[in-house]
C-alpha cells in the first residue's frame, strides 16, 4: 500500500509538473506575440495622451488669462463710470454758467442802452468827464469771460508730481470761479460812477489803469487778490490748479504795480 501511494504521489507531482511548464510555455509565447505592433501601439497611445496634455494645458493657460483679465475689465468699467460722472459735471456747470453770462450779458446791455437813451433826452453834459469815452469800445471787444475747461486727457497727461490730487472737477470748477471774478472786473470797469457805491469807485479805477496796459487790453482778467472761493483758493490747491492751467495754456500771468494779474486766454 505504501508503496502504491508512493507512486501515486509521484506521478501526481510530475503531472503538475509538466502542467506548469505548459503554462509557462504558453506565457512566453503570448510575451513575444506580435512584438512589433505592440510597440507601435503603446507609442500611438502615449502619442495620444501627450496630446491630450497639451490641450489641457492650453485650457488651463486660457482660463488663467481670463481670471487675470477680469480685475482690469472692473479697473475699466470703473474708470468709464468716473469719467460719465465727470462729463454730467462739465455739462451741469458749462449750462448754469452759460445762463449765468447770458444774463449778465443782458444786464450790461441794458445798462448801456440807458445812459445812451438819458443823453438824448436831456441837453445837460455834466456826466461826461465821469465816464472814459474808450471804456464802452473796449468792453465791446472783451465780450464774456471765456469757460475753457480742461479734459480728462489733458490732465492726465501731465506729471503725477504736478497733477498730485487735483481732479477734473476741482480744476474745471475753479475755471467756473475765475470767469466769475473777470465778469464781475468787466462790470466795475465798465460801470458809470453813479452806478456804483463810493467804495467802489477807487477799486474801479484802478482796474480801468489795469485794463489799459498793452499786455491786458481787450482781455478778461482778475487780480491774485480776488481768488476768495468757493472753488478756488489761495491754499496749497488753489496754488497746483493755477500752475496746471497756466501750463495748459488756460491763463497768462503778468505783474502791473504791485497786483498780480491773472488773464484768462481763449481757445486758439
Amino acid at each position: 500500500m505504501d508503496v502504491k501511494k508512493a507512486g501515486s504521489s509521484l506521478d501526481s507531482l510530475i503531472s503538475s509538473f509538466n502542467t506548469r511548464i505548459a503554462d509557462l510555455q504558453e506565457l512566453v509565447i503570448a510575451r513575444n506575440m506580435y512584438p512589433a505592433s505592440t510597440v507601435a501601439d503603446l507609442s500611438a497611445i502615449d502619442a495620444a495622451v501627450k496630446a491630450v496634455e497639451l490641450q489641457v494645458q492650453a485650457i488651463k493657460n486660457r482660463v488663467r488669462e481670463e481670471t487675470e483679465a477680469i480685475p482690469k475689465a472692473k479697473k475699466l468699467i470703473d474708470a468709464s463710470l468716473r469719467q460719465q460722472k465727470i462729463l454730467q459735471n462739465m455739462s451741469s456747470h458749462a449750462s448754469s454758467s452759460l445762463s449765468q453770462t447770458m444774463s449778465m450779458l443782458d444786464l450790461n446791455t441794458t445798462k448801456t442802452l440807458l445812459p445812451e437813451s438819458s443823453k438824448q433826452q436831456s441837453n445837460s453834459v455834466s456826466f461826461k468827464p465821469e465816464e472814459p469815452a474808450a471804456l464802452p469800445k473796449e468792453k465791446k471787444g472783451r465780450g464774456s469771460p471765456p469757460l475753457w475747461y480742461i479734459t480728462s486727457d489733458e490732465l492726465d497727461s501731465l506729471s503725477s508730481y504736478m497733477r498730485g490730487r487735483l481732479t477734473l472737477e476741482k480744476v474745471n470748477a475753479a475755471v467756473n470761479d475765475m470767469a466769475t471774478y473777470a465778469e464781475a472786473n468787466a462790470h466795475l470797469i465798465s460801470a458809470p460812477k453813479k452806478k456804483l457805491a463810493e467804495n467802489l469807485w477807487e477799486r474801479a479805477l484802478e482796474l480801468r489803469d489795469i485794463a489799459t496796459v498793452e499786455a491786458v487790453k481787450g482781455k478778461h482778467f482778475f487780480l491774485e487778490n480776488d481768488i476768495k472761493g468757493p472753488s478756488l483758493k489761495l491754499d496749497n490747491t488753489g496754488k497746483a490748479i493755477l500752475t496746471v492751467l497756466r501750463h495748459l495754456g488756460r491763463i497768462s500771468e503778468t505783474r502791473i504795480g504791485h497786483h498780480r494779474v491773472i488773464i484768462l486766454l481763449k481757445p486758439q
